[in-house]
């Protein structure tokens, strides 16, 4: 609310001014968050699936308000997807790594390819450019170390824009969650 205060509007008016942000689907700012959807957030980050008389009630509110405030946070784009996290080894993906990866050259289509290839490979999870004496940082899933090497070798390697890569395996996982601290 502090934005809108800055801008001296009174407090009818921010709450008119945050209400048709809402329901034109225009980014709220952070400040316009309150306690409620924070709790809203918190909540749906644990459990997506949560029927909304329950999160109405988990969160204090009654089930109209929860609603609207659920689809204004998705119509402003802070809750983007809702999905099912699957348990990796029980689907036969025994092996994590990260993979620490740097460029011949910084080139526009060395970028690419290597852009190309984590967007259409499934078992790359996450990539982050990132700082230091590497570019790229891969999450990465495989069967088993012989799938692991499969993919460095015939695929990332392939590329031909890689000057060096170094594996990390994932021996066992402390904390692995997906939950932002709203």
């Amino acid at each position: 609310m502090e934005f809108l205060s800055r801008m001296g509007e009174n407090g009818v008016n921010r709450k008119h001014r945050l209400q048709e942000m809402a329901e034109t689907g225009k980014n709220l700012p952070d400040a316009a968050l309150d306690e409620f959807d924070r709790r809203i957030l918190r909540a749906l980050q644990r459990d997506a699936t949560m029927p909304l008389l329950a999160l109405a009630e988990e969160v204090r509110l009654s089930s109209s308000p929860c609603w609207r405030r659920v689809k204004r946070l998705r119509d402003a784009g802070y809750l983007r997807a809702e999905v099912a996290l699957v348990d990796a080894r029980k689907v036969g993906l025994g092996v994590s790594a990260y993979i620490h990866v740097s460029l011949l050259d910084h080139t526009e289509p060395s970028i690419r390819k290597l852009d190309e290839l984590v967007q259409r490979s499934s078992q790359v999870l996450e990539c982050a450019t990132i700082t230091g004496a590497d570019d790229y940082l891969l999450k990465v899933v495989a069967r088993d170390p012989e799938d692991l090497e499969r993919f460095i070798m015939k695929e990332l390697l392939a590329l031909g824009v890689v000057r060096s890569s170094t594996t990390h395996f994932v021996l066992r996982q402390t904390k692995s969650t997906t939950v932002l601290p709203v």
